[in-house]
């Protein structure tokens, strides 16, 4: 029962994404073509809520649902690990037509056919893991 209040986060969070139409494959298709600011200022509004969160965790030194403190490590100064981890996520992001979010939302909503989606992240996700130690990073 503690955890439910994780599963309602993720509730509203989905039908927050679902009512600002960020799932729709028109208004992701539209980002690319550059013929929209909505997803945008979607992205944006979640770079600041990410941006605002992360200093009020800093700086509160909030701790997670169990009573530990929350770490936040500092990234690695890596230019082409960001670039190509971006062009590769970005890439399947306009391929599909949903990133990883959205792919549950849409399953929630009945889509069918995004479970091959689905199947196609978690085996990405995979190969990343068997190939991450070979990798530039």
């Amino acid at each position: 029962m503690k955890l439910f209040r994780f599963f309602f986060v993720g509730f509203l969070f989905g039908v927050v994404l679902t009512k600002a139409e960020a799932i729709s494959w028109y208004r992701i298709y539209e980002m690319f073509m550059f013929h929209s600011f909505h997803m945008y200022g979607i992205i944006g509004v979640a770079i600041a809520t990410g941006v605002i969160g992360i200093k009020i965790i800093k700086k509160r030194e909030i701790k997670d649902y169990k009573g530990l403190p929350i770490e936040i490590l500092d990234k690695q100064k890596s230019f082409s690990r960001y670039i190509l981890g971006g062009f590769m996520f970005g890439l399947g992001w306009a391929l599909v037509g949903a990133c990883p979010g959205p792919i549950f939302i849409l399953l929630g909503t009945g889509m069918a056919s995004v479970f091959v989606i689905l199947i196609g992240a978690l085996l990405g996700t995979f190969v990343y893991g068997l190939l991450k130690d070979k990798l530039p990073h």
